[in-house]
């Protein structure tokens, strides 16, 4: 065979990112490996300086880092550490943000407003991302802002498992918050086997943020135990006027079920006295124990991201983990 070939095997690097690196270890205590030492620090004006204490040429680097508060500081570390990787030599580039910045602004509600979500794509890109991983993107099709390859993976797998124990053998009705979200609530009902499909109402002021009003719930829900479906909960209002909607409506109980856990305030308080039996969630952002309450569960999104790490490391399929 003609040509110069090198014997040597690829390496997996985790990267991780200051907002949460307990997620970065344990993604890497599940594929047994460790995360590359990193040295970050901010100077006394607010810049932020990455250099990684060990060589990174030829490798394929996966930058985790989750978008909570302050959001902004930790994307522009995220474009850093993908700018340093790149000028470092990494073979791959894959930038995992399981809470993707800016998701919700994927499109215009009026006019003279920005696309945010496809200028977060375009940064990560100029940056040097070579892949995008996220988790339950507020839109499936912004994936197409991106110019390569995204993992789009989903966290239903992860709460499906926990809600099946919830509801055991009684009647459900997964219901959706809004009318966008119906085909994500419809899935969940088929891997329920739910009885019923509903969906509330409600009204949103597009010039306020986080200003929505629920209305009325389209579907049945009465005597059953309903699978309140989100992909995020920021300060929690539409969520809990939604449970106050559906057990007025004569449901027998409410799970709150969401994937993003931004719980800014005053979220804490509405899910705890909304009435809702259960509130589950997965940790792709951190959950401070201030933030934690009774009937509170949150689940490891690490195992699953592990999972999709090494299958595209390995090149095998993402889809697959969902099938």
């Amino acid at each position: 065979m003609t040509g110069i070939h090198t014997s040597g095997e690829k390496h997996l690097m985790i990267v991780p990112g200051r907002a949460y690196p307990e997620l970065a270890d344990n993604i890497a205590a599940e594929l047994g490996t460790q995360v590359l030492p990193t040295t970050a620090y901010d100077f006394a004006n607010g810049e932020i300086y990455v250099r990684f204490g060990e060589s990174v040429r030829g490798t394929d680097c996966f930058v985790i880092q989750s978008h909570t508060q302050p959001l902004n500081k930790w994307v522009m570390e995220q474009l850093i550490m993908v700018d340093a990787l790149k000028r470092a030599s990494a073979k791959r580039i894959t930038v995992v943000a399981p809470c993707f910045p800016y998701a919700r602004q994927d499109k215009k509600h009026q006019g003279r407003e920005p696309i945010s979500a496809r200028l977060m794509f375009d940064l990560f890109k100029q940056a040097g991302a070579d892949r995008i991983m996220a988790v339950d993107l507020h839109a499936s099709q912004s994936q197409g802002f991106f110019d390569g390859p995204v993992d789009h993976l989903l966290a239903m797998p992860v709460l499906l498992e926990h809600v099946r124990t919830l509801v055991q053998d009684r009647p459900v009705a997964v219901v959706s918050p809004d009318a966008g979200r119906i085909r994500v609530a419809e899935k969940w009902a088929n891997k329920l086997g739910s009885t019923g499909l509903a969906f509330v109402h409600k009204t949103r002021d597009t010039t306020r943020p986080n200003v929505a009003v629920a209305n009325r719930v389209v579907g049945d829900v009465e005597g059953k135990v309903c699978v309140l479906v989100d992909d995020m909960i920021d300060t929690g209002g539409t969520i809990a006027e939604a449970v106050k909607v559906l057990r007025s409506c004569g449901a027998l109980e409410v799970i709150v079920v969401a994937t993003h856990a931004l719980l800014s305030d005053p979220a804490v308080e509405r899910l705890s006295t909304c009435g809702a039996s259960h509130v589950v969630l997965t940790d792709t952002l951190p959950i401070p124990e201030n933030k934690r309450f009774d009937n509170l569960t949150v689940l490891s999104i690490a195992p699953l991201l592990a999972k999709a790490i090494r299958a595209v490391f390995d090149d095998g399929s993402v889809t697959a983990l969902f099938d």
